[in-house]
């Protein structure tokens, strides 16, 4: 099995800063891309940003130059400082990994974390 424990979000105001942060643990045999995503009230999840294995970081357009997502290959880890929040990031942010597991066969499988509340509000 493999677990992502999510850890950070809160509460912040607007122009404020927060910082999550993620570990993948268990049978990891390889992890093809990291990243987060996030589902607002009524709406769909949502992509925020990702770290494909090699490549650079794709963030949504809504988030570019406030965001910063980092990974820490050694640790399979991901950590994002999010600036400048916005309410309308209010949202559960979901830590995502595609994970090649010992155990799954040959195909890389989507694993999710809990979920952390983020509100920005004054």
């Amino acid at each position: 099995q493999v677990q992502l424990v999510e850890s950070g979000g809160g509460l912040a105001q607007p122009g404020g800063s927060l910082r999550l942060s993620c570990a993948a643990s268990g049978s990891i045999r390889s992890i093809s891309a990291m990243g987060w995503y996030r589902q607002a009230p009524e709406k769909e999840r949502e992509l925020v940003a990702s770290i494909p294995t090699g490549r650079s970081t794709n963030y949504a357009d809504s988030v570019k130059g406030r965001f910063t997502l980092s990974r820490d290959y050694a640790k399979n880890a991901v950590y994002l400082q999010m600036s400048s929040l916005k309410p309308e990031d209010t949202a559960v942010y979901y830590c995502n990994a595609k994970v090649l597991s010992y155990y799954g066969g040959s195909d890389y499988r989507n694993y999710w974390g809990q979920g952390t509340q983020v509100t920005v509000s004054s």
